[in-house]
């Protein structure tokens, strides 16, 4: 057997821990900066850091990832440097820790990706070496405290853990070594490598957690055995009552001299706190399991397919009904699945829904870095309440929350001179909020107190009229290549910014992008994105004998068109059929635009007495009205996008399966919209008109 022990089982709940503690590591350094400016204490903030810090260099050390243990170990040492100095420490000290997150965070990745780790940056550990003000030299030699430990434990050891324990071992702590041996009987009652580690850092601090792989014939109760190393206070007897560890699983490898064992033994790390007992959550009665995402996206799946089968189910009801049979029994039944089916579809999508919060928990660094770079002051302020998004759409909408937080503090906060000028603090604040619209969607808001959008400016470099109106300006911002700057640097100026965002918004999620801007009293971006994309409330239509569907969330009212009110615009030569017009609805002017001309279809006109209906959607703060010829209905649909660029096609997000085998398009009519404003000064350049087949993508 080989002496590398195979970890790849332990990987999984490594990265999760891992991800836990780096974002309250960030947090905590966050907490420290603010605290720094303002001039509080940060003493709480270190302690709460160094704690972050140890727990993932123990971990990083459980399954054999050393650069991210020898980058915490000496992140560890400026903390205790700052501890010994009263818990101070400078914002050059912040930057530099900072840095050692972010270098954890590279390989964290690189093991999720399950790549080879980069070495820790030679650079960065000198540095943090520097922060260390106790001299070592009289602690370079580990021979003056030998160590007994089993030779397969020692060798696992690095130099510098062995002077951490000589260090502690001199100051009067004690060194043991605890032993356990993984099983399913043990897990089972759940007694893992986990529980076993939380229990021991309740009552001692853990050096080095170092997996061994036991050879046959070994006297070791399994095939893999973990070797604890800790430092503690307490006797072998304590440490074995107090974690329920067998007392012959509990070694002294070191203890401390004996002149100074007496006053020392109640000395506790100051920094590990001495309430950790206390807080220590056991992970049986938390009440929290840690579930792959592709565990989620399975359970989704399956869910889809009942969702589909359940469309055929209703398909064949109605079929028989139609035929004769008495169908009032399956009705019912299908009426009690369809229940059922939502519930289980709220169950599951309700599991993967992520906290706004946490999807925002790096936006202050992003913050920081830029006032840093740009010289400016600025604060964040975030109110999302309780709000939680499915996590796909998370994962989507945070580049362009991202995008919007970097431009308000580059472009939309003045500098001090500025701000003073105009009577304002000299911290410009960067606010995100957001409201829940309906049961469906939700408007995410990035305001801003600077100066406000500068519309000539804009149309300057555009080579465009000055725009009149909040739509108008951001159509000309999300221009590509256009930019607020004269010129780019680090942080912005290329004019790809609200490009991305826009795609991200409208295309990819389908949701609605607005900004309003005040001269001198700043800017407010609204993103109005679904709570999920996954599995959607629609309605379903027919427009020119084709079937289509939109989501439920996108659609604000369904109206009759009488079309003797519509007034049309300008023809084409030839005679053609008018694709636009307008109707006066609750004395104001309604855009009408024709479905089957927007998407280049033949137009076929309905038949029977019903009028055509429309579907008014907002855009901008304007209202449209597509014309289609027949409602279908209501229903749950399971979305599968077309991910393929030869088959993009302005308008269609994706393709559904209705429960007869037939693809049905779902479309995007706010992308429609945005179509139509931008080819309306050239007659609609693109949506060829009715009963033609012109379309360009």
């Amino acid at each position: 057997m080989s002496d590398t022990p195979d970890l790849s089982e332990f990987l999984d709940a490594y990265l999760g821990e891992a991800d836990e503690h780096l974002t309250n590591a960030n947090a905590q350094l966050l907490a420290i900066d603010t605290n720094l400016r303002s001039g509080a204490p940060v003493a709480r903030q270190v302690r709460e850091l160094f704690r972050a810090l140890h727990t993932i260099k123990g971990l990083s050390a459980m399954v054999g990832v050393d650069p991210i243990v020898a980058i915490a170990h000496r992140m560890e040492t400026v903390l205790r440097s700052s501890d010994r100095g009263g818990g101070h420490l400078t914002s050059e000290a912040v930057d530099l820790l900072l840095q050692g997150t972010r270098a954890i965070e590279l390989r964290v990745r690189a093991v999720r990706e399950h790549a080879s780790p980069p070495d820790a940056p030679r650079a960065l550990l000198d540095a943090l070496d520097a922060f260390e003000s106790e001299p070592r030299a009289q602690l370079a030699s580990t021979d003056l405290l030998p160590l007994a430990l089993d030779p397969r434990v020692a060798t696992k050891l690095a130099p510098f853990e062995h002077e951490e324990i000589l260090r502690a071992v001199l100051a009067g702590r004690r060194a043991i070594c605890v032993w356990f041996a993984p099983s399913t009987a043990l897990a089972s009652v759940g007694v893992t490598i986990r529980s076993v580690r939380e229990k021991l850092g309740s009552v001692a601090e853990i050096i080095k957690v170092v997996p061994i792989s036991m050879p046959e014939g070994d006297d070791a109760p399994g095939a893999m055995v973990f070797s604890l190393v800790a430092l503690t206070t307490l006797s072998d007897d304590e440490v074995a009552g107090r974690t329920e560890i067998e007392r012959r699983f509990v070694v002294c490898v070191a203890e401390p001299p004996a002149a100074e064992a007496e006053p020392a033994a109640a000395e506790a790390d100051p920094l590990m706190g001495a309430d950790d007992g206390d807080a220590l959550i056991d992970v049986r009665r938390s009440g929290v399991v840690r579930v792959e995402v592709s565990r989620l996206d399975q359970a989704l799946e399956h869910l889809s397919a009942l969702i589909i089968s359940r469309s055929r189910l209703l398909r064949e009801i109605t079929r028989l009904g139609e035929l004769g049979v008495d169908t009032r029994a399956l009705g019912a039944i299908a009426r009690e699945q369809s229940r059922q089916l939502k519930e289980l579809r709220a169950s599951i999508l309700g599991l993967r829904m992520v906290p706004l919060t946490e999807v925002l928990d790096r936006v202050p660094l992003i913050v920081r870095g830029v006032r840093r770079s740009t010289g400016k002051t600025a604060r964040l302020e975030v109110d999302v309440g309780r709000a939680e998004l499915d996590k796909a759409v998370a994962e989507r909408i945070f580049p362009a929350i991202v995008q919007l937080v970097r431009n308000a503090v580059d472009h939309g906060i003045e500098g001090r001179e500025a701000r003073l000028a105009a009577g304002k603090p000299d911290d410009g604040v960067v606010r995100i909020a957001c409201a829940a619209v309906g049961n469906a969607q939700l408007e995410l808001r990035v305001s801003d107190d600077g100066g406000g959008l500068d519309r000539a400016g804009l149309a300057r470099r555009a080579g465009a009229p000055i725009p009149e109106t909040d739509a108008a300006t951001l159509a000309l911002l999300c221009r590509r290549g256009i930019s607020t700057r004269d010129r780019a640097d680090a942080t912005s100026g290329r004019g790809m910014g609200m490009d991305i965002v826009r795609r991200i918004v409208v295309e990819q999620l389908g949701g609605e992008l607005s900004v309003h801007s005040e001269p001198g009293r700043g800017t407010t971006f609204a993103l109005r994105v679904p709570l999920t994309i996954s599995i959607v409330d629609a309605l379903t239509f027919e427009c020119s004998a084709q079937r289509f569907a939109v989501p439920l969330s996108a659609v604000d009212e369904i109206i009759e068109i009488d079309t003797l009110r519509v007034a049309y615009g300008p023809q084409r030569a030839g005679g053609a059929v008018e694709w636009a017009g307008v109707m006066e609805r609750r004395g104001a002017a309604l855009s009408v635009l024709r479905l089957d001309a927007a998407l280049g279809l033949g137009h076929r006109a309905a038949t029977g007495p019903m009028r055509p209906k429309g579907l008014i959607i907002r855009s901008d703060g304007e209202s449209f009205a597509f014309v289609v010829d027949r409602m279908l209905g209501q229903q749950e649909i399971v979305v599968r996008p077309l991910t393929d660029p030869l088959l993009a096609v302005p308008g269609v997000t994706g393709a559904t399966d209705l429960g007869d085998g037939k693809p049905t398009l779902i479309l995007d009519l706010l992308a429609l919209c945005v179509r139509h404003r931008g080819a309306g000064a050239r007659n609609m350049s693109g949506l060829g008109p009715a009963g033609r087949t012109e379309h360009r993508a």
